[in-house]
């Protein structure tokens, strides 16, 4: 019984360790299996880790590549800039957009009709009492019969002018130099004495004058200026003659060019603008200073404060500046300024067009475009400016960040100068914009435009120098010409 009752009891003991046992082994077979699964698992997770953050990097690469994209593209979807709305200059604007502003014009359709107004008086060429040459027009024989018709006396039906040019000759005009000896023994001559090694050919005055308008007021380069001598005018003449020419007219200028200074350092109302100007690779800024009868155009190597400092000195203070909103003008002492209307209605017009549905940009242009109008109805009144500038406050009053940038910068700049935009209307004498300061510099762009740069020093100082000499006849009803005579007299 013992036997059998400690068989009975150890036995299910046994069995229960040999189930332990098992359940250990198999479950170190799982552990073992799930091992191997993780590690598999694992493993695709470090791939996928791999994989997505190759993704990522992708992903970013084609956001940036996509901003890139959209800001490229919005340059096509946004209204191009041109000089019709912004400050883009004529020469730097594309074919398609320089088609367009030759051929549409920004003022609006009146409802007046085309052509001559009523009241207006028409003008024709006169016929001329002075004629040089006659040409008779008779008829020889008869288109009918073929008789000879020599013997009959013709009647004259009407009388017709034509005005042409002669084929011109050089004159060729001798000196002749005598001297007188005196019985004193005094050696009298009425004339300086011929310069040793000095050609005894040289070029009149008149051809010299011709040479410099060409070059200055028509702007011929050398080349072509020394091909149209020998072609029209037969006179043969070398481009360092003409250069030579040139260089004597600018030091000829120079008492002219210190009276025009020292009228516009005179002057109450002066407007300056200044512009690139290359020179043998070499950017130089041309500047000018006008006023209504003078024009002064100069060369400096900057476009800072300091140059028109070193030029007019303590003379700005008794200036009111006319300009764009160059940062330079405002570091000047200025008795007062007025920026130029015309610069920012061309933004608002690119603003107009960036945005058709807003109309911030809209009242902005009808504010400035009636206070100009206001100007012109009342050339010789001063206008209170009280109201003008109430206008312009409620304006830039309103909240534009909801619009694009363009809109919060133009505000900003408006904000700055906000005492310098309705000036004009205070004082008669002075301009609501700056297109006088451009017309007169815009000759030296024209230049560069077809001669491409200026070789220079001498060459662009005196070009500047002569235009200044021209411009100013010019605004005096003077011929420019005549104004370049008398320059090499």
């Amino acid at each position: 019984m013992f036997v059998f009752y400690v068989f009975c009891i150890f036995t299910p003991v046994s069995e229960s360790i040999n189930d332990i046992q098992q359940a250990i082994a198999n479950l170190n077979k799982e552990m073992q299996s799930m091992g191997e699964i993780i590690n598999h698992q694992h493993d695709e997770i470090c791939q996928l880790n791999r994989k997505s953050e190759a993704q990522l990097r992708e992903i970013r690469s084609l956001k940036k590549e996509n901003t890139d994209l959209r800001n490229r593209l919005s340059k096509h979807e946004e209204p191009p800039k041109n000089s019709n709305n912004s400050s883009t200059p004529p020469s730097k604007e594309s074919f398609k957009s320089e088609v367009k502003r030759r051929t549409k014009s920004l003022r609006e359709k009146s409802d007046k009709p085309v052509g001559g107004q009523k009241g207006h008086e028409g003008s024709t060429r006169e016929m001329s009492a002075n004629t040089d040459e006659i040409v008779d027009h008779t008829s020889n024989y008869c288109t009918c019969c073929g008789k000879d018709l020599s013997t009959i006396t013709p009647t004259l039906e009407y009388t017709t002018q034509e005005i042409d040019v002669p084929i011109i000759q050089p004159i060729i005009r001798e000196h002749r130099h005598y001297a007188s000896v005196c019985t004193c023994g005094c050696y009298n001559r009425p004339y300086a004495p011929r310069k040793k090694r000095g050609n005894a050919v040289t070029f009149g005055k008149n051809i010299q004058a011709l040479v410099v308008y060409y070059n200055v007021v028509q702007c011929v380069p050398y080349a072509r200026l020394q091909s149209m001598l020998k072609t029209i005018f037969g006179i043969e003449m070398s481009q360092g003659t003409i250069s030579n020419i040139i260089q004597e007219a600018r030091r000829k200028s120079e008492p002219a060019i210190a009276l025009i200074k020292e009228h516009i350092m005179r002057s109450s109302v002066v407007g300056f603008d200044e512009s690139g100007c290359y020179l043998n690779n070499r950017l130089d800024w041309s500047w000018i200073a006008q006023t209504v009868y003078h024009t002064l155009v100069f060369r400096a190597s900057g476009r800072s404060a300091s140059v028109l400092e070193g030029m007019f000195g303590d003379s700005l203070k008794n200036m009111t500046a006319v300009t764009d909103r160059h940062s330079a003008y405002f570091a000047l002492d200025f008795i007062s300024h007025q920026i130029c209307l015309a610069h920012i209605l061309r933004e608002v017009q690119y603003l107009n067009e960036l945005d058709d549905k807003q109309q911030w940009s809209v009242e902005l242009q009808t504010l400035l475009r009636e206070a100009i109008h206001e100007r012109n109805q009342n050339p010789d009144k001063a206008i209170d400016t009280s109201p003008w500038l109430t206008r312009l406050d409620n304006i830039l009053k309103q909240s534009v960040e909801h619009l694009k940038d363009d809109f919060r910068r133009l505000k900003n700049g408006l904000m700055k100068c906000r005492d310098y935009i309705f000036k004009f209307l205070e004082n008669p004498a002075i301009p609501p914009d700056n297109n006088a300061s451009e017309r007169g510099i815009r000759k030296l762009k024209i230049k560069q435009k077809i001669s491409g740069t200026f070789r220079s020093d001498d060459g662009a100082d005196a070009f500047m120098a002569l235009h200044s000499i021209t411009d100013t006849a010019w605004k005096n009803n003077q011929s420019p010409f005549d104004a370049i005579l008398a320059t090499l007299q």
